[in-house]
């Protein structure tokens, strides 16, 4: 299989430049300018070519929620929104505590052949917060363990945890709340797991990733820890940088004030943060309307960065590719996330001057659930290329092009 793509502008975490790129056998072979290949060509005059996005923090529902996500549906949605692999989180029913979980989910991702899928496994079994004995049947598939969607309130065993992964090379992925406090104050919730967290990781010395930090004083935790040579990574949300408290919509952690999004934007301009991930989180109607928390973001995760953090003069497009490829790219050992000869070739193809307005109906993702529907939002993906495979087109799906 090869593909040759003409006249792009080709962004990176480290590039910026307009040529060709020619991928063969799924890689990128060859990058330069006025190339001539007897292959397919697509014709990117005007457009921007990025290594595609990787998330390393999702949610598809399969096994026992398929009714508000499958790993199909989350799969195109994911490719719809640039995305060639994701990081499951173990929040399944039943909870992902086992090989045999694991397996299920990547024998169906790879029947489904769009996206890589690296499926995560519980801290604790059936997240019950209890035991951690499972972790020492886990094998070479499991890169990331987490209890994604509650804390880990006991700390002797979240040490256990620690120990067990600094082992076996896990990176532990923490869902920052102390529940006993939720009720009283989700921001002191937040800080005080995330601080407890990071002491345990120093302990241990494992490698801890706080996931969705929403407050400032959290990554002022994190900073803090980081400068102090701590092996501690963070990500943040595309909700969290985009909206306030303001907008009355449910997430976990919530929306925040601010004072809290300003500081965040300050630590990603400053490189402490590592990763935006986004927490996709896909419900049906009537468990939104029960109070269920969380958005379906995955497809445009991107946009929403692009229009908040590069539009608006915060960061370079450079930057944003580092946050949303790279490095996620990094974390999760794959070879990709950078436009370089010898790297997988998934790339995503990007109108970044055209606007479009957020219609949740549209969405390939069985969860419509966004306080973005209807909002207008800059930079449209058209193409997303998976080991030099086109899995999304905008112009051709569904035979027609939407605008």
């Amino acid at each position: 299989m090869e593909l040759l793509i003409k006249n792009a502008r080709i962004i990176d975490s480290s590039q910026d430049f307009k040529g060709d790129v020619y991928i063969k056998n799924g890689i990128i072979y060859e990058l330069g300018t006025y190339l001539d290949k007897n292959c397919e060509v697509l014709d990117a005059e005007g457009l921007v070519i990025m290594p595609a996005f990787i998330d390393l923090h999702t949610h598809f529902r399969d096994p026992g929620q398929t009714y508000k996500e499958d790993i199909l549906s989350g799969s195109l949605a994911a490719a719809a929104g640039g995305y060639t692999a994701v990081n499951l989180m173990a929040n399944t029913v039943p909870a992902c505590s086992s090989m045999e979980t694991v397996k299920y989910v990547l024998d169906k991702s790879k029947e489904i052949n769009l996206i890589d899928i690296h499926q995560a496994v519980s801290i604790t079994r059936d997240l019950k917060g209890e035991d951690v004995s499972h972790l020492e049947s886990l094998d070479y598939k499991v890169k990331a363990i987490s209890d994604d969607g509650r804390g880990v309130a006991n700390s002797k065993v979240m040490l256990d945890a620690m120990v067990k992964a600094k082992e076996k090379g896990l990176m532990v992925i923490s869902h920052a709340e102390s529940e006993e406090l939720t009720a009283v104050d989700t921001r002191l919730a937040e800080n005080t797991m995330t601080w407890r967290d990071i002491t345990l990781a120093k302990f241990t010395g494992c490698h801890l990733h706080v996931a969705h930090v929403s407050t400032k004083e959290a990554m002022k935790s994190v900073i803090e820890a980081k400068q102090e040579g701590i092996k501690v990574t963070c990500e943040v949300a595309p909700h969290h940088l985009a909206l306030t408290s303001k907008t009355a919509y449910k997430v976990n952690p919530p929306l925040r004030e601010e004072e809290d999004v300003e500081y965040l934007i300050k630590a990603i301009k400053e490189g402490y943060v590592d990763a935006i991930a986004t927490d996709h989180a896909p419900h049906t109607a009537e468990d939104k309307l029960k109070g269920a928390n969380g958005i379906s973001g995955i497809e445009i995760a991107f946009s929403v960065c692009f229009t908040k953090l590069v539009d608006e003069g915060y960061i370079s497009l450079n930057k944003l590719s580092e946050l949303m490829s790279k490095n996620p790219a990094k974390l999760m050992k794959f070879n990709k996330g950078e436009v370089k000869i010898g790297y997988e070739a998934d790339l995503v193809l990007v109108d970044i001057n055209n606007k479009f307005t957020v219609n949740s109906a549209d969405f390939k993702s069985k969860g419509k659930n966004t306080p973005f529907d209807g909002k207008e939002l800059k930079g449209v993906i058209l193409k997303t290329i998976k080991s030099g495979r086109v899995i999304y087109d905008k112009q051709n799906e569904d035979g027609r092009h939407k605008d």
